[in-house]
């Protein structure tokens, strides 16, 4: 079995609030609701990333909606896509903590599969303060400590968000061109995210290793940190059967997290480098 480098991937979660407030009109337009500018910006936009960038869409409140994830986590298919964002109908509230653990949960999945390869981001487009802001302010600092970069777009809203202080970054949106301006900047900034050089470079010292001891000190290495949000780092993902998206796990969890920051990418990057230099040395006797 021969190891090889992995194609580095842009893993993003969108949180669209789809809450009944969504339905108000934009301020600036005299017809178009705030779900409405939501969903031209995002199409637009979305329609325009690179087919490196893996795009996952998960809505709370849509009144019409049986998947909550309206576009599950991977490959960009516009075919599916964009008429699941032109669905989304807005109705009821606005449980921001539950989707935020919800959306970081399933980043931490891929990035588990990935051994840590790529970049994961969770962008959260909302117009409202959360229902359950005591899991916000749970879960967001547990999500950020997970090296998860997190960026939050207020729209139309009458002061800034409370995630606003929380967040790697906050965009305000009062009127759908600003909105539209937002999202294209947070997918600009993902494009701009390469690692693939520097990791690249890690797998080429994998040269005359064991593939089976490289996969297996590499997984080791990269498992720490890939716990559910808010639940103990014992506890695991399990299978579960998803059609929807093959290899999907979940988790029963509990609330509570850290309050430290770290990029856990580059850590685990080094972790890796120094676990293969002291192997290759060790293989060399």
């Amino acid at each position: 079995m021969t190891l090889s480098a992995q194609e580095s991937i842009d893993q993003v979660v969108i949180v669209l609030d789809a809450s009944g407030s969504m339905k108000q009109t934009m301020p600036g337009s005299q017809m178009q609701t705030k779900m409405d500018a939501a969903k031209d910006a995002l199409i637009d936009v979305l329609s325009n990333i690179p087919q490196t960038t893996h795009i996952g869409l998960l809505v709370f409140s849509a009144s019409n909606l049986r998947d909550d994830w309206a576009y599950p986590l991977g490959p960009r298919d516009d075919n599916r896509l964009l008429p699941a964002i032109r669905s989304i109908d807005p109705s009821r509230g606005t449980p921001l903590g539950e989707y935020i653990k919800k959306g970081a949960d399933r980043l931490l999945e891929a990035r588990d599969r990935a051994f840590g390869y790529g970049t994961y981001r969770l962008l959260v487009v909302t117009d409202g303060e959360a229902s359950d802001s005591d899991l916000v302010d749970d879960y967001t600092p547990d999500v950020l400590a997970r090296g998860i970069r997190v960026d939050v777009i207020g729209v139309a809203m009458d002061q800034d968000h409370t995630l606003a202080t929380m967040v790697h970054t906050y965009r305000r949106a009062n009127n759908a061109a600003t909105l539209k301006q937002a999202i294209a900047e947070v997918f600009a900034e993902v494009s701009t995210q390469d690692q693939s050089t520097t990791q690249e470079d890690a797998f080429s010292l994998l040269e005359g290793i064991p593939s089976e001891a490289a996969l297996a000190a590499i997984q080791a290495l990269c498992e720490s940190g890939n716990h559910p949000i808010g639940s103990d780092p014992d506890r695991v993902f399990q299978p579960v059967s998803n059609p929807s998206q093959s290899g999907t796990r979940t988790t029963t969890s509990t609330t509570g997290g850290s309050q430290e920051s770290y990029p856990i990418g580059p850590i685990f990057l080094m972790l890796v480098l120094f676990a293969i230099l002291a192997m290759r040395s060790l293989f060399k006797k």
